[in-house]
């Protein structure tokens, strides 16, 4: 499995999982938006740690760097 996230991505993943989870515990979503939303946001937070997307393998797209 070669990586496919850059740094910026995974930050911008990480603190969207960090907005979600705040919503939740603030109780300003519930339901089942909240229960679709948690699992996004599980799912941000598992590829930014393993630096792949599978999404982003199926459309061929990288947002590492290239070396000069």
């Amino acid at each position: 499995m070669k990586t496919n996230l850059g740094n910026t991505d995974k930050i911008i993943r990480l603190l969207a999982s960090a907005v979600i989870a705040v919503l939740y515990f603030a109780n300003l979503i519930s339901g089942t938006t909240a229960i679709v939303l948690l699992i996004v946001s599980v799912i941000l937070v598992a590829t930014s740690f393993i630096s792949f997307c599978p999404l982003y393998f199926l459309f061929g797209t990288s947002t590492i760097k290239k070396g000069k």
